[in-house]
């Protein structure tokens, strides 16, 4: 299956540097839109484990929130919005779930609060495409080297019951691949933004949160029994499972950026 998963990167990788590129709208349609995909996805592979969810009630909702999120919305009202038209469906259900409930609630402030950070790094004045790439690029690095050197030679699951060919091993190919690619990228792009232990710090908060966010959506995955979340992306799986590694890790870069007033809003 190389061929699938090297033809979706020729593909992807150079529309996805495009959008990057031209930011804006552009690139909020895109980070609403997997948002969107990510919670339609969620949806399938919970009714797949016979797990109940308002499924389409969660598609609405997280795209509502991701845009809140994504221009810089006031989000209480918004949430509050989300909650009462959740509450409301499951009255006007014939099967009253607690379950389907809270499941969907889940899943809409999963994905909802978190991936459309990557539209606010990418706002960020002056360095928002410079940090966007970044990111982007650091998660790509690290999920290379953490499958190449977990496949030589991990030896130890990092987290076997939620996902067992993780291992320690390829977590920390993975940190270290984080370390070097944001010091390359700061080194040639954003040498006044960041200083050098600023970068390292800024990798950590990469390199764990890309494996934490990575291990979470395999948590889901096997909470209901399902290994694949989608087949949108040949090669690479769906959606959900493409971004996985910028659910936590594309809001802690955001406010770490903001942290160091690396960035602000124009």
């Amino acid at each position: 299956m190389l061929f699938p998963r090297v033809l979706t990167a020729v593909v992807g990788i150079p529309l996805l540097l495009w959008v990057i590129h031209r930011g804006g709208l552009p690139f909020t349609v895109f980070t609403v839109g997997v948002v969107v995909l990510s919670l339609h996805e969620y949806g399938v592979i919970l009714c797949l484990g016979r797990r109940p969810l308002q499924t389409w009630t969660a598609v609405l909702a997280g795209g509502l929130v991701a845009l809140a999120v994504a221009w810089e919305l006031h989000l209480v009202p918004v949430l509050a919005l989300v909650v009462v038209g959740t509450v409301l469906r499951e009255m006007a259900s014939r099967e009253h779930s607690l379950d389907r409930l809270g499941l969907t609630f889940f899943g809409v402030l999963f994905f909802g609060l978190t991936l459309p950070h990557l539209s606010l790094i990418r706002d960020l004045r002056p360095i928002g495409e410079k940090a966007a790439f970044l990111l982007f690029v650091t998660v790509w690095v690290m999920d290379t080297a953490a499958y190449a050197v977990g496949k030589a030679v991990g030896r130890h699951p990092l987290a076997s019951v939620l996902s067992p060919k993780k291992t320690w091993e390829g977590a920390a190919a993975g940190l270290a691949a984080a370390a070097l690619c944001v010091l390359a990228i700061r080194g040639a792009f954003l040498k006044e933004a960041m200083t050098v232990p600023q970068a390292l710090a800024l990798a950590l908060v990469i390199g764990v949160l890309w494996q934490v966010s990575d291990i979470a959506e395999s948590m889901v995955k096997r909470a209901v029994g399902v290994k694949d979340s989608g087949a949108l992306l040949p090669g690479h799986g769906g959606v959900m499972a493409r971004f996985d590694s910028f659910i936590l890790a594309a809001r802690a870069v955001f406010y770490f950026l903001v942290w160091i007033g690396a960035g602000g809003f124009s």
